[in-house]
């Protein structure tokens, strides 16, 4: 699958449908990961299904950051993997609500 490099965002150009059961990820990266596709899983599934989105330029409040940001998440804990074996931490995401992640 080939997908382009998208520009940066602004304030408003995300939306997200949050609710009982399911909630969304913010995970922040360095600007070095912009254009990168960072996957995500669930937790503790062995083979788990894996969802992607693309590091991009976030405009917000008069600062400039980099992130990915997975909507529609069902609640649950989520595996962040840096590259296809390499785990680099786990999330909670709760229903009703953002969860942010610090790329280490």
């Amino acid at each position: 699958m080939t997908e382009g490099v998208y520009g940066p965002t602004g304030a408003g150009t995300v939306v997200l449908d949050l609710g009982p059961g399911v909630g969304a990820l913010i995970l922040n990266t360095p600007p070095q990961l912009s254009g990168h596709e960072i996957e995500i899983s669930q937790a503790g599934l062995p083979g788990a299904r894996r969802t992607h989105s693309q590091v991009r330029e976030r405009q917000a409040g008069g600062r400039t950051g980099y992130a990915a940001v997975y909507p529609d998440l069902a609640a649950g804990r989520y595996t962040i993997w840096r590259d296809e074996v390499t785990a680099i931490g786990t999330v909670e995401v709760t229903g009703g609500s953002v969860a942010v992640f610090d790329w280490p």
